[in-house]
């Protein structure tokens, strides 16, 4: 029998398991077996993602590894960034409150904020579709529906979908279809968006390699980028997700996307565990 301490943290509702190395070298266990046992909600802790920082990096303050519930890898996480940033530099495996995080969508860097929200510079949005990867068309025919859709990666593909119906009740419906779609050959996080006003909306994400989740920062992100690309919002809104409200700035414009998206939001502890295995 091993025990390990961890301890979870959540970004509107978006939760995550977090691990010191140490710790998880005490397992046995590749970071995909672990990530399976703490994240399964009935077996485990019950998370989102498993989160491990990584202090040996030379090329940045620090890196991570992230998985997701089902054990795969993911290229990025906006509200998990948000709780990593806290974490490590409430530990102080950094001690300076804006630094920078190897991850797999490049350098990001969070910068914990004087009122406890944390700000994340989450670089600039990729459309070529080779790059997202996206191999498809513009229009896209599920189930029932064929909707307009609007592909942009943040490291990690999405595909924005906006409406005037129930988002949630389409994320729930078409989201698992869309997800696996041969469009995205890596598949996709799927963001079923409904604009408010020009600085507001709200948006239900089916994640991939998760499902429906109570926030998604990348996602965030991917719809604002999607907003200002079709003229609906200003360049700075509030997303309205299930579990709460993030803030995203992007300043860039069709044909020009080299300015990067800031993402800034809460990070709250949820608590602290001896987990056994």
């Amino acid at each position: 029998m091993t025990t390990i301490k961890l301890t979870k943290m959540q970004g509107c509702g978006n939760d995550f398991v977090i691990i010191d190395k140490q710790e998880f070298d005490k397992t046995g266990l590749s970071m995909t077996e672990l990530a399976k046992k703490v994240c399964d909600r009935h077996f485990g802790v019950g998370a989102d993602g498993m989160i491990i920082p990584d202090t040996t990096t030379s090329e940045t303050d620090l890196g991570w590894y992230f998985y997701n519930l089902d054990g795969s890898t993911a290229q990025m996480c906006g509200n998990g960034m948000r709780c990593f940033a806290k974490y490590v530099f409430d530990k102080g495996l950094v001690n300076k409150k804006s630094f920078s995080v190897k991850t797999l969508a490049g350098v990001i860097k969070p910068e914990i904020l004087d009122d406890g929200m944390v700000r994340v510079d989450m670089g600039h949005p990729i459309l070529e579709d080779e790059k997202i990867p996206f191999k498809g068309e513009r229009t896209i025919k599920i189930l029932d529906k064929e909707f307009k859709i609007t592909p942009v990666s943040m490291g990690n593909p999405h595909c924005v979908i906006f409406t005037e119906d129930d988002p949630m009740e389409l994320a729930l419906k078409y989201g698992p279809e869309i997800e696996k779609h041969p469009f995205f050959p890596e598949k996709t996080n799927v963001e079923f968006v409904r604009v408010i006003s020009k600085d507001e909306i709200e948006m239900r994400v089916y994640e991939r390699g998760c499902g429906i989740t109570l926030a998604c920062g990348t996602g965030a992100c991917a719809s604002q980028v999607a907003c200002v690309l079709n003229n609906l919002t200003e360049n700075k809104i509030k997303v309205n997700l299930l579990g709460g409200a993030v803030y995203v700035e992007w300043s860039g414009i069709a044909g020009n996307v080299t300015n990067n998206v800031y993402l800034t939001g809460p990070a709250n502890y949820t608590f602290y565990a001896d987990y056994i295995l």
